[in-house]
C-alpha cells in the first residue's frame, strides 16, 4: 500500500513545502492538496517548489476540476511540472465542490467531466484533443505521462471512473461503503472492456494518532460535513431510499442544515454538529498505531492501493511521524 499526505495550501507556503518534505522523509509517495483558488494559494505554483524539493514524491490536486481552469492550461500546467520533474504529477479531478460553488457556480456534469478527463490526459501526454468543439494539440509536448484519477460517490460517477479513470479517489474510509464503491468502479471498468484490476484505488481521510479518541473526534469531525456536501447532492438526485446509494452513507445527514464553505476542511468547524461519533469512527482513522494498521489491512484487502492522510488537525507533523515510524512499515509488508 502506498501513502499520500494531503494538505491545504494555507499560506505561507513554506510550510506545506516542508510538510511534504517531512512526509517523504517518513515514507510518504504522493502529496495532494486542496485545488480552491478562492479558500487557498494556488496549488500548481505550490507544487513546483515541493517538487524542486523532494526527490520521488509525486504530487497533485485532491481535487481539481473542470469548470475553474481551461483543460488546455490544465494539461499545459501537468505537462511543464512533468518535463521539468520527471513524471512526477497525478491529476485528481471531480466535478468541483468548494471551488465552484464558492465562486457562485454549480459544479461541474459528470458529461464535462468526462470530456475533461480525455481531454486533459491527451493534451498532456501530446495527443490532440478537442476543447470546446476545436481540435487542439500543444506543439512542445512530446510524450510524457499523466494518470487521471476521479473523485466520485454516486453511481454515475462511480461508473464514470470506472470507464474512464486511471485511478478513483474515495473519500472516506469505511469498509463496508469502501467495498460497495471499489466493486461498482470495477464493474464498470469491465463492462467498459477494461482491466478492473488497472484502476488504482486510493481511499483519502483524516488520521490521528493516539489515545484520546474524543479529541482525535473532535480534530476530525469536520470531514464528515465536507463528506456531507457530496451525500446531500445524492439524497437530492436519488433520494434517501433510492437504493441507488446505500443508506449506510445518506442517512447520516438527516440533521445537516447548511454548511459554510469559509470553515472548509479545518478542525472546529461549525457546520459539522450533525456529524456524530460514530460517524467520525467510521469515516477516519483514529487511534493508537495498532487500530489504524487493522484497519488499513482490512481496506488493502478490499482492493486499495493508497491511502491518503488529511492531516488538516492540530497534530500534523506527529502524525506525519507516527506513520513513518509504525504505520507505514507495518504495511509494507
Amino acid at each position: 500500500m502506498d501513502f499520500g499526505l494531503v494538505l491545504q495550501t494555507d499560506p505561507p507556503a513554506s510550510r506545506v513545502v516542508g510538510l511534504m518534505r517531512r512526509a517523504e522523509r517518513n515514507g510518504f509517495t504522493h502529496g495532494w492538496t486542496f485545488d480552491s483558488a478562492v479558500l487557498w494559494q494556488e496549488p500548481f505554483v505550490i507544487y513546483s517548489q515541493i517538487l524542486a524539493n523532494t526527490t520521488g514524491l509525486k504530487v497533485g490536486p485532491m481535487v481539481t476540476n473542470p469548470g475553474t481552469r481551461t483543460w488546455e492550461v490544465t494539461a499545459s500546467t501537468f505537462a511543464t511540472l512533468n518535463d521539468m520533474f520527471g513524471n512526477r504529477t497525478v491529476c485528481g479531478i471531480g466535478r468541483g465542490d468548494s471551488a465552484m460553488r464558492v465562486a457562485g457556480r454549480k459544479p461541474n456534469t459528470l458529461a464535462r467531466l468526462g470530456e475533461a478527463i480525455d481531454a486533459i490526459r491527451d493534451l498532456a501526454e501530446g495527443r490532440e484533443a478537442e476543447v470546446g468543439g476545436q481540435p487542439l494539440r500543444i506543439p512542445w509536448v512530446r510524450g510524457g505521462r499523466l494518470p487521471v484519477w476521479m473523485a466520485a460517490y454516486g453511481p454515475k460517477a462511480l461508473a464514470l471512473a470506472g470507464q474512464k479513470a486511471d485511478g478513483f479517489i474515495l473519500q472516506l474510509a469505511d469498509p463496508y461503503l469502501t467495498e460497495w464503491m471499489v466493486k461498482a468502479v470495477r464493474a464498470a471498468a469491465a463492462e467498459a472492456g477494461r482491466d478492473p484490476a488497472s484502476v488504482t484505488v486510493c481511499v483519502a481521510a483524516p488520521a490521528y494518532v493516539g489515545d484520546d479518541l474524543a479529541h482525535a473526534r473532535d480534530q476530525c469531525r469536520w470531514f464528515g460535513g465536507m463528506v456531507g456536501n457530496h451525500v446531500a447532492d445524492l439524497v437530492a438526485r436519488y433520494g434517501e431510499h433510492s437504493g441507488m446509494v446505500p443508506e449506510a452513507l445518506t442517512s447520516y445527514i438527516r440533521e445537516r442544515h447548511g454548511y459554510d464553505y469559509s470553515h472548509h476542511g479545518r478542525a472546529g468547524n461549525p457546520s459539522t454538529d450533525f456529524v456524530t461519533d460514530e460517524i467520525v469512527d467510521r469515516f477516519c482513522l483514529l487511534g493508537p498505531a495498532e487500530a489504524h494498521i487493522e484497519k488499513l489491512r482490512a481496506l488493502r484487502g478490499l482492493g486499495v492501493d493508497q491511502f491518503a492522510v488529511y492531516d488538516m488537525h492540530d497534530a500534523q507533523e506527529a502524525t506525519i511521524d507516527a506513520y513513518g515510524a509504525e504505520i507505514i512499515p507495518a504495511l509494507s509488508r
